[in-house]
């Protein structure tokens, strides 16, 4: 049988993101470049075993102002938990979603909740619709967590500064995670292995 995608060499795995056999050099070459590979297809989890970490300085990160320390992630577990599933859950339900456009409504989010700091409210939307549903998610699932916490708490604990240091945490760990394939759900899929219990031990290095 012949590779569907070549149609040179011969196939020899079955490629769910197409539905057909193709060679290992197509998958290889083309995986999450050209084809939407299921999270699940056991080629692609292979494949993450091997993947080589992207080159990242922390130093170089975005919006180094923003402090985001140990003992600030563990005050606001909880928040955090909570926007890893809500990216994470966004990130799957939302139709052709990849990590840059993950990357893309975390950006729109942290540009909006500084604005917020300033004391003014300018709502960011990307033009990518896409990443601007994302946003729209995002952002509802905020409001849904701190209505949640007034009824219980009576009192609103959750500042916008919280919420602010906690995107740009998740900001940064998008970065390191993501292999930079086009169509690449690499980050995705680390929070799905994350969550919920081990988020803030991924911390490390990316304190900062």
């Amino acid at each position: 049988m012949v590779c569907k995608i070549c149609e040179t060499r011969r196939a020899k795995r079955a490629c769910p993101a197409i539905g057909a056999d193709i060679c290992s050099l197509c998958c290889g070459r083309e995986r999450e470049e050209t084809l939407n590979c299921p999270l699940d297809c056991v080629y692609l989890q292979e494949a993450r075993k091997h993947e080589r970490a992207a080159d990242v300085n922390p130093g170089e990160f975005p919006n180094q102002d923003i402090r985001v320390s140990e003992t600030f992630l563990r005050e606001n577990e909880t928040l955090l938990v909570a926007m890893g599933r809500t990216v994470l859950q966004a990130g799957l339900e939302t139709a052709g979603a990849v990590d840059s456009d993950v990357a893309e409504a975390l950006a729109a989010l942290i540009r909006t909740y500084r604005t917020l700091e300033s004391g003014l409210y300018y709502e960011t939307r990307p033009d990518n619709m896409v990443a601007a549903e994302l946003v729209r998610r995002i952002q509802t699932a905020v409001s849904e967590f701190r209505r949640a916490e007034t009824e219980k708490l009576q009192m609103t604990r959750t500042r916008d500064a919280d919420v602010l240091g906690v995107l740009a945490f998740i900001q940064r760990l998008q970065i390191d995670r993501h292999n930079g394939r086009k169509r690449g759900r690499a980050f995705l899929d680390f929070l799905r292995g994350q969550l919920p219990d081990t988020a803030v031990q991924a911390a490390g290095s990316l304190i900062v």
